[in-house]
C-alpha cells in the first residue's frame, strides 16, 4: 500500500511542477523531458537490469543449489542459529532460509553486486515459503529487507574504484567513513525494527554477536589504518573480495564432490529458475525506475536542496555538504541514479573537495529501499509492506547523518 501511494506522488510531484516551470517561467522542454526519462527508464529496466539479472540469477541460483546439496547451506544454519533464530524468531532452526539470509548479507558485505541481488531474491522466496499471509510481509521479511536496505558494507570498492578513475589523490580515504555511517545505518534499523517487533535487545546471545560484529569492524578499521598503506587499502579490499566470491563456488563444488552429488545438474537444475524469477520482476522494475526517473527529471531533488541550503543560511549553519545531498536524496530511490549523482558531484566539485567525498560515504552508508521493497517483495507476490518502508527509511536517514558527521570529523 505505502509503495502505491509513493508511486503516484512521483507522477503527481511531477506533474505539478513541470506544469508550473511551463505556465510560469516558460520552461517548453519540460514535459519532452519527462516522457522522454519514461521510456528511457522503461528501457533500461528491462535492457540494462533485468535481462543482465538473468544470467547472474541462473549463475547463482545455481551455485546455491549446489550449497544446498552439500550441505554448505545447513551448515551456515547452525553457525549463525542461535543469533538468527532471536532476530528472526519465525524461522524454524537449522532451516535453510538462514543459511540464505546469511549468504545474501555476505554478499553484500563484500559489496559484490553482481551476486547479492540474485542470493537476496533466493533468501526473500525462502522467507516467503514460511509466510503464512502470502500478500502481507512476514516480520521475518522486514527485518531482512530493513537490514538488507541500510546497505551494510565493509569493502566499499566500487566507490574506491570510481575515486581512481576521476584522479582522487587518495581514493581510499573515505574507506574508514563508509564503514562507521553504514553501520550506523544497518545498527539503526535493526534496532527500530526489533523495538517494533518486540523482540529482546538485551539478550546474551544478541548482545555477545552485536559486541563481537562491533569488535570485528574496529579490529578491521584498525587494521587497515595502522599496518596497510593508502596504496594497499584498494588493493587488499580488491583482491579480497573477489579472492571471498570465487571462493564461494569452489567450497561449494567441492563439498558436492565430497558427498558425490553430480554437481553439474545440481547447477542446471537450480539455475534454471533464475530467468523466470528475473521475468517476474520486470513490471515492478518497470513501474519503479519509471517513477523515481518522471520525479528527478521535473527538478523536484534541486529544489529540495535549494530549500537545504536557505534554512542552513538561515540559521548560520556550513553549507558545505548540501552540495553533495543530491546523492543522499537519490540513494533509497535507485542505486545506478545514486551512483551517478556521486560521480556528478566528484566531477564538479573534483573527488578531494569536501562534497566529493561527503557523496562518496552518502553512496556507501545505505542501499536503495524503494527499489529493494519494489523488487523483491514483488518478485514473491507481497502486496502489503506494512512498516518495511519507514524503517528502511529512517535506517537510511540515519546512515546519512552519520555520514555527514563523519565526513566533517575526517575532513572538516
Amino acid at each position: 500500500m505505502a509503495l502505491n501511494y509513493i508511486w503516484i506522488a512521483f507522477f503527481l510531484i511531477a506533474f505539478l511542477i513541470a506544469l508550473i516551470r511551463l505556465v510560469f517561467f516558460g520552461d517548453t522542454e519540460i514535459f519532452m523531458h519527462l516522457v522522454a526519462g519514461m521510456f528511457d527508464s522503461s528501457k533500461s529496466s528491462v535492457m540494462d537490469i533485468a535481462l543482465p539479472l538473468a544470467g547472474n540469477m541462473a549463475l547463482w541460483l545455481g551455485i546455491m543449489n549446489i550449497g544446498e546439496k552439500a550441505g554448505a547451506i545447513n551448515f551456515l544454519s547452525r553457525i549463525v542459529g542461535p543469533f538468527f533464530s532471536r532476530l528472526f524468531p519465525e524461522i524454524p532452526k537449522n532451516h535453510p532460509a538462514t543459511g540464505q539470509v546469511l549468504m545474501s548479507f555476505s554478499a553484500n558485505l563484500l559489496g559484490l553486486d553482481n551476486a547479492a541481488t540474485p542470493l537476496g531474491l533466493k533468501a526473500i522466496s525462502s522467507l516467503q515459503s514460511l509466510n503464512k499471509d502470502k500478500e502481507t510481509a512476514s516480520n521475518a521479511q522486514i527485518m531482512y529487507l530493513v537490514l538488507l536496505t541500510s546497505g551494510l558494507q565493509i569493502l566499499p570498492v566500487t566507490i574506491i574504484a570510481q575515486r581512481a578513475i576521476l584522479h582522487a589523490k587518495d581514493p581510499t580515504d573515505i574507506f574508514i567513513p563508509c564503514i562507521i555511517a553504514t553501520y550506523v545505518s544497518a545498527l539503526a534499523g535493526m534496532l527500530l525494527v526489533a523495538v517494533k517487533q518486540k523482540i529482546k535487545l538485551f539478550d546474551r546471545v544478541i548482545i555477545t554477536w552485536l559486541g563481537g560484529i562491533t569488535a570485528f569492524i574496529i579490529l578491521l578499521v584498525w587494521y587497515f589504518t595502522v599496518f596497510l598503506t593508502k596504496e594497499q587499502i584498494g588493493m587488499v579490499s580488491k583482491v579480497a573480495s573477489n579472492l571471498m566470491l570465487f571462493s564461494v563456488p569452489v567450497i561449494f563444488i567441492t563439498g558436492a564432490l565430497y558427498k558425490k552429488i553430480n554437481v553439474f545438474e545440481a547447477f542446471i537444475d537450480g539455475a534454471k529458475s533464475g530467468f523466470e524469477t528475473s521475468i517476474k520482476i520486470i513490471p515492478y522494475l518497470v513501474a519503479m525506475l519509471v517513477g523515481i526517473s518522471v520525479f528527478r527529471a521535473c527538478g523536484a531533488l534541486g529544489y529540495i536542496n535549494d530549500a537545504l541550503r536557505w534554512t542552513c543560511v538561515h540559521f548560520n549553519l556550513d553549507t558545505r555538504f548540501v552540495d553533495a545531498m543530491p546523492v543522499a536524496y537519490m540513494k533509497p530511490l535507485s542505486g545506478s541514479g545514486s551512483k551517478a549523482m556521486m560521480i556528478n558531484v566528484m566531477m564538479t566539485y573534483k573527488p578531494d573537495s569536501f562534497a566529493g567525498r561527503l557523496g562518496c560515504i552518502f553512496n556507501g552508508s545505505a542501499d536503495t529501499t524503494f527499489y529493494i521493497v519494489a523488487l523483491y517483495f514483488g518478485s514473491i507476490g507481497i502486496k502489503k509492506s506494512r512498516y518495511a518502508i519507514p524503517a528502511g527509511l529512517f535506517a537510511d536517514l540515519a546512515g546519512i547523518i552519520a555520514a555527514i558527521f563523519v565526513a566533517y570529523l575526517f575532513f572538516g
